[in-house]
């Protein structure tokens, strides 16, 4: 009886197993198969436009409703850590800001004061009191209140969010059906020339990696000497999705500090010997 059983459950599973294969592909039609990215959700990706520049003149809506261009927050000479999402978004944008401010929260650096985010809506249903809102949150969140200047949520046009998305590589989609929008995450680090410098997908990030991708961005403006020292070490991983150390570097980096400190030490024996000889007749 036993033996029977489990050639039942081995029999029911096999079932599961090809009904699935049949939804994965229809012999009808070899162009569709189980791989294949649905046709509503095609063009949601996020393609990486590193060193390309956002057209500054575009114009948006800030959280307390003045009318404000994207390159106002470039204008102050810092780097930039930029976001789409959308404030009413059910999951995923949540997440995704939740993972930037709690690794933010990490760091030393300020927002506003070493940098600035500004987070702009995919929706162009959303309006200024939803964008303030959602500000307030994840100031509060991030326990640091004299920050609040420096984080910017945005609302705007369909064209104009559009066409920023298309700049940055960030593509989504509306799915009329589910009323939400399908779509990725990633924080986008850009220069303060408004040139995008370094993408940090997903919803949970390593504190350091935002630290030096922000260093990277700033070409060493931000930060102490020991930051800059350390930045020189480590390379982005885009497997990995971090900032990792690369021996090649860190051997070279090791090299330099052994000649200096070589050269501290063999500098005052050079002058006592110096001192030492007698002088010549």
């Amino acid at each position: 009886m036993k033996a029977l059983g489990v050639h039942i459950l081995a029999l029911i599973a096999l079932s599961f197993v090809a009904t699935e294969l049949a939804f994965a592909y229809d012999p009808a039609n070899r162009l569709v198969t189980g791989h294949e990215k649905p046709k509503e959700i095609q063009k949601v990706e996020i393609v990486q436009k590193l060193g390309d520049k956002l057209d500054l003149s575009t114009p948006f809506v800030d959280d307390q409703g003045k009318k404000v261009v994207i390159g106002d927050y470039f204008a102050s000479g810092k780097p930039v850590l930029f976001t789409i999402i959308y404030y009413n978004c059910p999951m995923l944008c949540n997440l995704h800001l939740n993972g930037v401010t709690s690794a933010l929260s990490k760091l030393k650096w300020t927002v506003g004061k070493e940098f600035e985010l500004v987070a702009l809506t995919m929706n162009h249903r959303e309006g200024v009191d939803l964008a303030k809102q959602k500000k307030a949150s994840y100031v509060k969140d991030y326990g640091r209140p004299e920050s609040s200047d420096g984080w910017h949520f945005l609302t705007g046009s369909e064209a104009n969010i559009r066409k920023v998305a298309n700049e940055v590589g960030f593509g989504y989609e509306w799915l009329p059906d589910q009323k939400e929008y399908a779509h990725a995450s990633a924080a986008i680090i850009m220069t303060p020339e408004g040139q995008i410098s370094r993408y940090l997908h997903g919803i949970e990030f390593d504190p350091q990696s935002f630290k030096f991708a922000l260093l990277e961005a700033s070409n060493g403006a931000i930060g102490d000497f020991i930051d800059r020292a350390l930045s020189i070490c480590f390379v982005f991983d885009p497997n990995k999705n971090k900032y990792t150390i690369y021996s090649w570097r860190l051997m070279q980096a090791g090299g330099v500090l052994i000649v200096l400190a070589m050269g501290l030490l063999l500098i005052p024996l050079w002058r006592k010997e110096s001192q030492a000889l007698p002088e010549s007749q």
